[in-house]
């Protein structure tokens, strides 16, 4: 007897095929995402702008053009992100000492206090999201998505960011 097919599954001359690994990576980003979107909003910060906060805390002092290749959006709309979060006195631009037209972003101490919060709030989320995995599990996801990433940042299909 067949079992009924489940969201994207296909059932092909009896046989039941999985899930596709990018269709479940897709379904937890998409429900990841929305839970992060509405924990967000309750600290006054978007997704977008919390990612853009947490590279800069990584690598402090890249141009809009590097941060837009790192969080996979224009220029235009990191320079948009960027000046929001300067009149909200969470990050701070100075000249590059190198090229005056290049201004360099910094995460502030203020911004830094957000993101603390913000990372609280992503860490119930993924608590929630890998709970009843053990640690090995968790490591084991982890090197594979990394994994995954990496190899897909590699394709000669993906443009890769650069370092600062």
């Amino acid at each position: 007897m067949l079992r009924p097919a489940t969201t994207l599954e296909t059932v092909v001359e009896g046989v039941t095929s999985e899930p596709r690994v990018g269709y479940l990576i897709y379904r937890v980003e998409r429900r990841l995402r929305t839970q992060l979107d509405e924990a967000l909003a309750r600290l006054g910060m978007s997704t977008p702008e919390y990612v853009a906060l947490s590279i800069l805390r990584d690598r402090d002092g890249l141009s809009g053009a590097q941060l837009a290749r790192w969080t996979f959006v224009t220029p235009q709309a990191v320079n948009q992100l960027i000046a929001s979060l300067e009149r909200r006195r969470l990050v701070r631009r100075r000249p590059d000492p190198c090229n005056a037209r290049v201004l360099r972003a910094s995460v502030t101490r203020r911004g830094l206090r957000l993101l603390e919060r913000c990372d609280a709030t992503m860490d119930e989320l993924e608590s929630e999201m890998l709970w009843g995995l053990d640690p090995a599990t968790v490591e084991t996801v982890r090197a594979a998505l990394s994994s995954c990433a990496h190899a897909l940042e590699s394709s000669p299909r993906t443009q890769r960011p650069r370092e600062p």
